[in-house]
Order: C-alpha cells, then structure tokens, then sequence
C-alpha cells in the first residue's frame, strides 16, 4: 500500500520506524542510498526518490514503501553545515534521517540480503561495507557520473538512468515527475495531517501545496548548488534548468510560500553556510566531502574542499615555530594512515578575493603508490590543463598543481584508478 499523503517530515519519521520494524521482524525492505561522500545532492537525490516513490510505488516494487539512506554515521551531519538551511527549509530534522548507524549493530550490518533491495542515486557502484554485502541487491540507479556498468542492465520496475547533469536531483525529478503529479492529483490527506505538522490551513489543497513546496525547496537546494544557480557553463543541462523550472512552480503555488521564495537568495544562503567551515578542525574539514575505495589492492581517497589550499594548510599547523610543510604533509600523511590509504587527493574549489572561481589539486602518496601519481602527472596534465602551482606555505610542493578554470575538472579521478576504471565525475 502507498504512502498516504503527507508532509515530508512525517514521511521520514515513519520511514526510520518502519525500518527498524523491518529489521527486527526480518521484513523486507528498500533502501535508496546516496554516496559515500554524503553531500548536499546526495541527500535530496535519496530523499526526493524515496518520498514520490512511496506516494507512488510502481506495479511489481519490491516493497510500496522507499527508505532514503545518508550515507554516513549520524554525527558526521554536523560537518554539513549547509543541511541545517535545507532542514529549516524543508521542514524536518537531521533525527529524522536514517543513516548508516541505524544499519548497524555489534555484529555489522542488521540487514539480510535476501530482503534487502538497494536503489543508488549519485553514484552507480555501491562501495564500502554496504557494497561488500549488497552489491547483488542493487536493483536501480539515478546517476549523473560516467557508467561503471555494475548495475543490471535491466531493473525493471525501478530505473536505470545515467546520465550527464550538472545535478543528480535534476534526473530524480525528471524521472518520477509523473509519479509526483498523480500522487498530488489523486490522493486525500491522512487525518488530522495538518494539525499533526503544525498547520492550520483551510482546505486540503493548500496543505498538500505547502508540503510539495517545502519537498521543492528541498531538492532546488542541491540542484542551485551544483549548478552554481544555473549559471556554470558546460554543467547545467536542459535537466537542470527544467527541473528548476518544475519546482519553482511548485512552491509558486503555495499560498504560505510563493510572496517569499527568492531563489538567488536561497542559493547565497545555502552557498555561505556550505563554505563555513572556519570551525572545523583539519581532519572534518577532510571528512566533510570524502570518498574511499580500493583499486588495484591500494587504498585510495579524495576530499573535496571549498577553500583554497592556503587554508587548509594553516588548519594543519600545531607549533606555529615548526616549518608549516612539514606539518601540512604530516597531517595529510596521519589522514591517510589512519584510512589505510596508499594514495590521497585534495581538491579545492573556491572564488579568489577577485572574483575568479580557482581549482586546486593536492596528491600525497605512499611508496606503494608513487609510480601511479608520478603517471597520473604526466599523462592527466594537458587533459586537465593542470599547472605547477606554488601554495603560499606550501612553495614548490611536488603534486601541488592548479587547473584551469576551463580545464575538464571532472575528469580528476582516474589517477587513483591507475586509468584502468572508469572515469568518474566529481563536483
């Protein structure tokens, strides 16, 4: 039976305590997980999917009812200080979210495979712990990086969709657009429902409009972000300006929402909260936007960061009399060991007090993995229109090297994959 409707937050609250029936009761269950690395998209792609999905689930669903995962432990969503605007936004709160410690007990991972279906949205390789277990229970997938072809072919009734966009959101409304209009066409309210979230509107149309704008606001969030407010060149994509387009409407036509919705400025409000990571020590600055895996039998990583290299250095000092490179690479060196990690990237993105957007890219390596950053060097450096840079206490640091701001930037990681897997794209 479908999700009766209802606002976002309830949808998520009882998402987690059916979960956790399931679990307890070996019932079967979906999970629709984002990836690893858990950002803004991530968690509307995972989210977005599994309310329409359940408001609508298709003939033949494994189960009538989507459980989005954060993929990440609980505490890790305070290093996201751009989730708090969403949540306010979106009307509900980071309790509410199921994360990989609900999946987990002292023996690991709670769920059987044999019921367990798993649909990825923004990436299409399911990693870690839950890949190791799940990775034959991948039954769909919403993606907008380079195909790695590990899942199915067929997945029928659930999508396969790969697809180059600036946002992973972009593609979710795209492909369960209908999905959400029949559910908003053709569904009652549950009783009670808009007292039981705090509202106290007239009739059940406005209520069920407050709700979709407030599931709208949630998912332009991501899409505003990764797109720049649609104004990043070669990224934004007829996906993008479509389904910002879509959910403008949506909020439009909520009576409670229209006179105050302002998208430039949600966009600077979200984008000022994602670069506030001044309080963050060196290793969450790290963590914020982190993938893992192994190629090859290396351990490899990459960060994503939103300031520039000098800053993150200046994180990594402890004795401001000892020399500062020193303790950049030492810093980087305990990161890394303490993942395992043979190979470890870092990549900033960030506007320079001129107003130009910069990139830089960081490479540390093991012995182990010298050969492999040393050929990622030569052969990525005019694919990448990568340049030797000198990082203010940082100078002349071997791997320490500026792209362009034209140059493909989201061709990056193939270094950590030898050039043997697939190329992959990063924001």
């Amino acid at each position: 039976m479908a999700f009766p409707r209802n606002s976002l937050r309830a949808f998520l609250v009882h998402a987690k305590q059916r979960l956790f029936t399931a679990i307890q009761s070996s019932e079967r269950v979906t999970i629709v997980a984002g990836n690893e690395s858990a950002d803004l998209d991530s968690l509307t792609s995972s989210v977005l999917y599994s309310y329409i999905r359940s408001l609508s689930p298709p003939t033949g669903a494994f189960t009538p009812l989507y459980v989005p995962l954060l993929n990440i432990p609980a505490a890790d969503i305070s290093l996201r200080p751009e989730f708090q605007v969403v949540f306010r936004h979106a009307n509900f709160d980071p309790s509410h979210l199921v994360t990989l410690d609900d999946l987990l007990s002292d023996e690991g991972i709670c769920l059987e495979p044999e019921n367990t279906r798993i649909i990825l949205v923004d990436h299409n390789s399911l990693q870690g712990e839950l890949g190791k277990r799940f990775a034959a229970q991948v039954h769909g997938v919403v993606d907008h990086h380079d195909d790695e072809r590990k899942v199915p072919t067929e997945t029928d009734p659930e999508p396969r969709v790969i697809e180059k966009c600036g946002s992973c959101t972009s593609l979710v409304v795209r492909t369960l657009r209908s999905s959400w209009e029949s559910s908003t066409d053709g569904s009652s309210l549950v009783s009670g429902a808009a007292h039981a979230q705090g509202d106290s509107l007239a009739n059940d149309a406005s209520v069920t409009r407050t709700w979709d704008a407030q599931v709208a606001k949630m998912a332009l969030a991501s899409i505003l972000i990764d797109t720049t407010n649609l104004t990043a060149e070669g990224k934004v994509t007829e996906a993008d300006t479509e389904a910002v387009k879509y959910l403008e409407a949506k909020i439009k036509l909520s009576p409670k929402d229209a006179t105050q919705w302002d998208r430039n400025k949600c966009y600077e409000e979200i984008d000022a909260a994602e670069r506030d990571i001044e309080r963050l020590s060196f290793e969450d600055i790290l963590r914020k936007d982190y993938k893992q895996w192994t190629e090859n039998g290396l351990g490899l990583g990459m960060a994503s960061v939103v300031k520039p290299l000098k800053f993150l250095a200046t994180k990594a000092i402890k004795n401001p009399s000892e020399d500062r490179e020193n303790q950049f690479v030492t810093a980087i060196g305990d990161f890394m060991a303490a993942r395992g990690l043979t190979i470890f990237a870092v990549m900033t993105r960030y506007t320079s007090p001129t107003g130009e957007f910069q990139r830089e890219l960081y490479v540390q390596a093991l012995s182990a993995g010298h050969a492999a950053a040393s050929r990622f060097a030569e052969q990525a450096k005019e694919a990448l229109q990568l340049a030797d840079h000198d990082v203010p206490d940082l100078s002349e640091k071997p791997g320490s090297m500026q792209p362009s701001s034209e140059g493909p930037w989201c061709v990056v990681l193939p270094f950590i994959s030898l050039f043997v897997a697939p190329i992959l794209c990063v924001r």
